[in-house]
């Protein structure tokens, strides 16, 4: 046979091969793998994607909560099981950022990884407990001015989203607020609470029922646009800080190798559950807003947080724990 007849033949079987992928599949129920706990963002999104898939596809998506490692336990389930569509990770932009935390990581994220869509982005906010002296973001800024060291912030650990986001906000600012990394969100908002830490950057989902009881004040959301959440809240960069911005993020990933035909149904199907009036409804009143990006434009932004916290981490002299 001629070559380009043969390589003809060859694209059809492929073209063949790839439909066939993409109309049998899921042929039995379909994992995604939560780095975490239930009852958190992660957990909520994964499974407001499960049940539309679930609703949509034909067979059941079950969340499957793996935490610990600092999402490595996630990871490894996933990455140990087949590129086949079958077993999904749920991403937080922690993914992006967990790398400062270690001397050296197990895995590129880059490479090991296909993404499929960023499903949402979480504003978060600056919060305080009501006794510290500031009522806007550049109270704040002002008080740790004069204060240098005084004020002090949590965090759920080196690298994690609230770690990074408060240090993007010294560097920009010029300030220096004192770091209390915790092993959770939930240890650091309750010492928040108790007024024995001064603040810190947390999402509106877990903040908003506490800025809302009053016991934490919001001083700014992070995104560059007000949050539907809490719209009375300005913005960090209209406020206090051109240019600031440090969102929460969540997307779903599937091992590297698998189908692109299997990549495109569930980008497809995944948007078009959560573009509707009722899910974008259901997402907003957690302060969360639906992205559902192409799986190309969900690749470039994985790649340019991760360079953007690795400059942070650099600058800042963040030290790996471990």
């Amino acid at each position: 046979m001629h070559r380009s007849a043969s390589l003809a033949v060859a694209g059809l079987c492929l073209l063949a091969t790839s439909a066939a992928a993409q109309s049998n599949y899921p042929t039995r129920p379909v994992r995604i793998v939560v780095p975490a706990t239930p009852g958190g963002g992660s957990d909520l999104f994964a499974r407001l994607a499960a049940q539309h898939l679930s609703s949509v596809l034909g067979q059941q998506f079950v969340v499957d909560n793996r935490p610990g490692g600092g999402t490595l336990v996630g990871m490894d389930a996933v990455l140990h099981s087949p590129p086949d569509g079958h077993t999904l990770y749920l991403s937080p932009s922690t993914t992006t950022s967990m790398h400062v935390a270690r001397k050296s990581m197990p895995y590129d994220v880059t490479k090991v990884f296909t993404p499929v869509t960023q499903l949402v982005v979480l504003p978060q906010a600056l919060i305080v407990h009501p006794s510290v002296a500031a009522q806007a973001a550049q109270d704040f800024i002002a008080l740790a001015k004069r204060e240098p060291g005084k004020l002090t912030y949590g965090s759920a650990g080196i690298g994690t989203a609230p770690h990074m986001s408060m240090e993007l906000l010294k560097s920009m600012a010029g300030i220096d607020v004192r770091h209390i990394p915790y092993r959770g969100v939930s240890q650091s908002v309750t010492d928040i609470l108790g007024g024995r830490v001064s603040g810190m950057i947390l999402n509106v989902l877990i903040s908003k029922p506490h800025i809302d009881q009053g016991a934490m004040r919001a001083l700014g959301v992070t995104g560059l646009i007000r949050s539907e959440a809490m719209p009375s809240v300005p913005t960090i960069d209209e406020s206090a800080v051109p240019g600031y911005e440090a969102l929460q993020w969540f997307g779903i990933l599937a091992p590297a190798g698998t189908p692109a035909p299997i990549i495109e149904l569930l980008q497809t199907k995944i948007a078009e559950g959560f573009r509707t009036p009722e899910m974008k409804a259901r997402l907003a009143a957690d302060g969360a807003e639906p992205v559902v990006s192409r799986p190309a434009e969900f690749a470039a932004r994985i790649k340019s947080e991760i360079e953007k916290w690795s400059a942070l981490a650099k600058a800042a002299n963040i030290q790996p724990e471990e």
